[in-house]
């Protein structure tokens, strides 16, 4: 399988085996008038398998989404094809708007225009709990 370099853009790296289409969505690549490339289950001599997402445009990335699905991966910022700067991610402390509370009872679920905000509880565990309800965030 050959995948062309990009000119510029971002190339998110080491996700995960099975984690990159969730990223997809979450990221809202979908929407995006720009070429992404998508590869799955690519060989790893890290992590067995992994997957990667390659975007060819300048893209502003969120780097909580990413660190939320897979704390391991890497983000690479590509310029006039060459690479400017690589960055590993690790778990935010806090996520808003990423995820949605499914507590019935928060205070989110009335109020639409309340952000949802998730804080880390447990790293060890890759545990969010909201900070109106502390109800734990469903894992993905």
């Amino acid at each position: 399988m050959n995948v062309d370099s990009i000119r510029d853009g971002i190339v998110i790296d080491h996700i995960a085996a099975g984690c990159g289409m969730k990223l997809y969505h979450l990221l809202g690549l979908e929407t995006l008038d720009a070429p992404v490339a998508m590869i799955t289950n690519a060989v790893s001599a890290k992590r067995g398998r992994k997957d990667i997402i390659k975007i060819d445009a300048k893209f502003d990335v969120d780097f909580d989404v990413i660190g939320y699905v897979d704390p391991g991966a890497t983000v690479n910022i590509i310029r006039d094809g060459e690479l400017q700067e690589k960055k590993r991610i690790d778990m935010p402390e806090k996520l808003v708007n990423v995820i949605r509370c499914r507590n019935p009872r928060c205070i989110t679920s009335c109020e639409q225009e309340l952000d949802h905000v998730f804080r880390l509880a447990d790293r060890a565990k890759k545990e969010y709990r909201c900070v109106y309800c502390e109800t734990k965030a469903t894992n993905l």
